[in-house]
């Protein structure tokens, strides 16, 4: 009764475990299973089957038994003409017959298109019974289901570890091989996934597919977008166990961790230091024995750690896998990243004990104590007597009197006396403005702009008229108005 099977019938059930099926004979089959009887046996093998028909299907996949169907193209055969001979050859003609009706995408098979129509759908209808979660493939699901049982069933024989997926054991493999087989044509780069090599292509192209809904900025890589978005919602997942803290990225989380590291017990026999792991002490020892196991293929430079040499090497790639969430630029160290990122923060965590200032760097804090706090603290200018608490500042000030402006714009031939004012002059050219208001995305090409600025929301007015308590956000506007206020006032007097 044919008709059953479209009409979704089935009348005929197992007393043994509820199954319903549309035919008494498919019962008996089924029935057949529980009672363990096998009876039709494979002449070849040592194998017994519950049906004929699943002892014919294997005697034709496995020992090619019966009449066989062969591909014109290729010569590849195949037990069954119908179904998967016809398949086979839409591999040759690119014929895909099952078209979807939303996106208009088109498949090969008609299971794949109705897979992929629940992508539109969202239909889920496989779901965990242990924790519910939900698929829209049943081969997801069983991946999942390892999950809760611990099964690993893929293992590497070169090092007995396990995967849950073939497809993620045929990637460790590669660790052991160094297989990279998806080039890059641009600059020939290989990578060990093809995902890899798509999300490198972007730096070339400069494209980047995925935009911030808040503020419009795009990136190659979805985890930037995703790490970005935590600034809009304020959203700080990674939070310290031993403090208050919370992070926006877990690498933060973990850098951070290592000032709470009390128990450092790997030190070195040499000179003593203690050093937070044995990974670290091992590299440690190296600057001792001038052990360079990790040498450059290009210009045979060598180097005590893998990491160093990484870094290395793109001085020669050029790559600056490090990019900048708020300017895009990059860097070939997240050290550099980290660095640069207080541009935009504000954050100067470098503070000078003999004064107020402070630094981005620890480096900007050393040569500031070498050159305005070591022995002599004052710098007089011999032109003026201007008194200068740094050497550095002295040097460019002497430069008001020689008119020396050694810093010369390629762009507009304009020359500066001071490096730091040829980078702001820049900014002109470029359109550079790396300093971002936190409260309405305002941007400035110079951190003191954006100091003033911060003081329109706060409503501080540190610059105060000693002759009328009338106070300013800018010391520039206190001095306009000391000039066209008061000065005017005491010359009438």
């Amino acid at each position: 009764m044919p008709w059953r099977t479209h009409a979704g019938k089935k009348p005929h059930e197992c007393c043994d475990c509820k199954r319903a099926f549309p035919s008494k004979l498919k019962l008996i089959t089924h029935q057949e299973a529980h009672a363990g009887e096998k009876t039709y046996g494979c002449n070849q093998r040592q194998k017994v089957f519950i049906t004929k028909s699943v002892l014919t299907y294997h005697q034709k996949t496995h020992h090619r038994e019966g009449k066989s169907y062969g591909c014109s193209k290729c010569g590849k055969t195949f037990p069954w003409k119908s179904k998967q001979l016809t398949l086979h050859q839409r591999t040759h003609s690119g014929e895909r017959p099952f078209r979807c009706t939303v996106c208009d995408k088109a498949f090969m098979v008609r299971t794949y298109l109705t897979v992929h129509q629940r992508t539109h759908t969202g239909e889920k209808p496989y779901e965990c019974s242990d924790c519910e979660k939900a698929f829209s493939k049943k081969a997801q699901l069983l991946i999942h289901q390892r999950i809760h049982t611990g099964e690993r069933p893929f293992g590497c024989s070169q090092c007995q570890k396990f995967f849950i997926t073939k497809s993620k054991l045929i990637l460790h493999q590669r660790t052991h091989s160094g297989e990279r087989p998806f080039r890059c044509r641009v600059c020939d780069k290989a990578f060990m996934v093809r995902t890899h090599l798509t999300v490198h292509q972007r730096t070339h192209t400069g494209e980047k597919p995925y935009e911030c809904s808040d503020c419009e900025k795009a990136f190659s890589k979805k985890a930037q977008l995703l790490i970005h978005q935590r600034i809009h919602t304020g959203e700080r997942p990674y939070g310290c166990s031993e403090c208050p803290q919370a992070f926006i990225q877990k690498s933060d989380l973990s850098n951070h961790k290592k000032t709470h590291a009390v128990g450092k017990s790997h030190e070195c026999s040499e000179c003593g230091k203690v050093l937070s792991s044995k990974s670290i002490l091992i590299i440690h020892r190296r600057s001792h024995t001038g052990e360079k196991p990790f040498k450059c293929s290009a210009c045979d430079k060598a180097f005590t750690s893998k990491a160093h040499l990484i870094v290395h090497e793109r001085i020669h790639t050029g790559e600056r896998p490090y990019e900048c969430l708020n300017c895009e630029k990059a860097f070939s160290t997240k050290a550099h990243l980290m660095i640069h990122q207080r541009i935009h923060t504000g954050e100067r965590p470098y503070g000078c004990n003999e004064c107020q200032q402070a630094f981005i760097q620890k480096s900007g804090l050393t040569n500031h104590l070498q050159n305005c706090h070591a022995g002599v603290k004052s710098y007089g200018c011999s032109e003026c007597g201007k008194v200068l608490s740094c050497k550095s500042t002295l040097i460019i000030h002497q430069r008001t009197h020689t008119g020396e402006k050694p810093f010369k714009c390629s762009v507009c031939d304009k020359v500066f006396a001071a490096k730091s004012y040829l980078t702001v002059h820049q900014r002109i050219h470029t359109g550079e403005r790396p300093y971002e208001c936190s409260n309405c995305k305002k941007a400035f090409a110079t951190l003191s702009t954006l100091i003033g600025h911060r003081r329109t929301h706060t409503g501080e007015r540190p610059y105060e008229c000693n002759e009328c308590q009338k106070a300013f956000f800018w010391k520039s506007a206190l001095t306009n108005h000391q000039q066209t206020q008061h000065r005017v006032k005491s010359s009438m007097q």
